[in-house]
């Protein structure tokens, strides 16, 4: 029974080897890896779901393709990481700082990111479905083909961001959103009501239908 617990159908099951090195592929799903210095490391596909990654720096990592889903990341750093095609889905990390990240195709889907900077990123096609995202700053971020469906934008800061083409707002909560200035006229799914929460100006430019509320511009607290 032992045995037939450590092999699968195709041979050994790799365990979590927490105590390895950063490399390529290497599995640290579940492992604790909070506080510590891990700039510029090589993480190409690796399995991090699970890990406990709180305040620990991974500034300028190569992330690419790696599993990071239920990983916790609070207060950690992935200022300037690769992170193509991530999975961050259900991470948790409030107040962290992924500005500058390359996570063109990453999914963010579920992920809690309470006031986390993500300034000057690269989101060209992730997805944010269902998302926490109150007060993320996305200024002079690229969101081309960005998905915010069910996603809480409340109080978050897109001016500034840059796109081309359409982004989703399916059903996503809109409360003082700051859309100041951006041109949403082929965004998709959004709705009067969406607008009538949000905070935009004479510069913001609104799908065909949809008309600016008298509230605009708003007042900030």
């Amino acid at each position: 029974m032992i045995l037939a617990s450590l092999y699968g159908a195709s041979g050994p099951v790799a365990a979590a080897d927490c105590e390895a090195t950063p490399n390529a592929g290497i599995d640290w799903s579940g492992c604790s890896k909070a506080n510590l210095m891990l700039p510029s490391s090589t993480l190409t596909k690796a399995v991090l779901s699970g890990a406990n990654l709180s305040a620990t720096d991974l500034g300028s990592s190569d992330l690419t393709e790696a599993n990071l889903e239920k990983a916790t990341l609070i207060r950690a750093s992935l200022s300037g990481a690769t992170a193509e095609k991530a999975n961050f889905s259900r991470i948790e990390a409030y107040r962290s700082n992924f500005s500058g990240i390359k996570a063109a195709g990453a999914s963010f889907a579920g992920a809690e990111l309470q006031r986390t900077n993500l300034t000057e990123a690269d989101l060209t096609g992730a997805d944010f479905s269902k998302a926490e995202l109150s007060r993320v700053n996305f200024s002079k971020s690229t969101i081309t083909g960005t998905r915010f469906s069910l996603a809480n934008l409340a109080r978050a800061k897109l001016t500034g961001a840059t796109f081309k083409g359409p982004i989703a707002f399916d059903e996503a909560f809109l409360f003082l959103t700051r859309v100041e200035g951006l041109d949403l006229s082929a965004a998709t799914g959004l709705k009067q009501e969406q607008i009538a929460l949000a905070c935009g100006d004479g510069q913001t430019k609104l799908p065909t239908g949809l008309t600016p509320p008298p509230n605009w511009p708003c007042k900030h607290d």
